[in-house]
């Protein structure tokens, strides 16, 4: 948390602004302000202020789970990880416990990478693939097709939930939409993933699609503390609803540990064949 949908949200928040918040693209950069050097991957303090010193913002999007920035001259690359987000505030405002980067922006602003859990990480990087070049295809580019998903399941033989959770299988999925998406393919999350068919791969595709767009519709899913403001939880069919009704044909949501994940799913609809 956050994954795709939330990660969406926030990049075109700080694309294109929100009531009270101005947007971010076109801001020079004036300086930087580096408060948990670990937070910073790559390069060193010193080099990172220097290099981004008078870079403009020409883009702000989104490559799977990550937060990407497209500079006059550099990259700049945000993980939230756990805990991350990015907050614009007025310059004159005084930092928070949680603080790890904060960049002074014209216009009198500023964005604070805040991450209670320090797991966050930010890159700065004059090509985006030493970074992201492991990562799967997007789920909801049109290059990505069911024949496409349906080689890439035969080409291994691993159970659908961990193989979703891959990143470099496909980008941008976490537990809340793999256990959304499997529940709306009628898959169980144990399935072996050779063994689909190239109708239930269509399907799989369609359900990712359907549940994502679905929820960046919702501004992403809002469960705890880290990231507020969607309503996509109002709607969630299995995820966090053990005991509950299957909304599709009432039977009790069950939960099950699937590589050290928590995995929500209907017995009656996911059969386990």
């Amino acid at each position: 948390m956050p994954e795709l949908p939330e990660v969406e949200t926030i990049a075109r928040i700080l694309r294109q602004g929100a009531p009270g918040q101005p947007p971010l693209v076109d801001r020079c950069i004036l300086g930087a302000r580096l408060l948990w050097e670990r937070s910073l991957a790559t390069p060193s303090p010193a080099e990172f202020a220097t290099r981004l010193e008078h870079q403009v913002i020409e883009d702000i999007g989104r490559r799977g789970k990550f937060l990407t920035f497209r500079l006059s001259r550099d990259w700049l690359l945000f993980h939230l990880r756990m805990s991350g987000d990015l907050v614009v505030r007025p310059l004159a405002a005084t930092p928070e416990p949680h603080d790890r980067l904060i960049l002074a922006l014209e216009g009198d602003i500023a964005l604070a990478f805040n991450d209670a859990r320090k797991f966050g990480r930010v890159w700065l990087v004059d090509e985006v693939d030493s970074v992201l070049g492991s990562l799967g295809p997007e789920p909801l580019d049109d290059s990505f097709t069911a024949d496409v998903l349906f080689a890439h399941l035969h080409a291994t033989r691993r159970q659908l939930k961990p193989l979703l959770l891959d990143q470099a299988f496909i980008a941008g999925l976490g537990n809340i939409y793999v256990d959304e998406a499997l529940n709306l393919a009628r898959l169980h999350p144990l399935t072996i993933s050779n063994t689909l068919t190239l109708a239930q791969a269509g399907e799989l595709l369609a359900s990712i699609r359907t549940v994502l767009r679905d929820a960046i519709r919702r501004n992403g899913a809002s469960i705890d503390w880290v990231y507020r403001g969607g309503d996509f939880q109002n709607y969630f069919r299995v995820y966090q609803r053990t005991g509950l009704p299957c909304p599709e044909c009432g039977t009790p949501i069950a939960r099950i540990t699937v590589g050290q994940r928590g995995t929500h799913y209907c017995p009656h609809c996911q059969p386990w064949e």
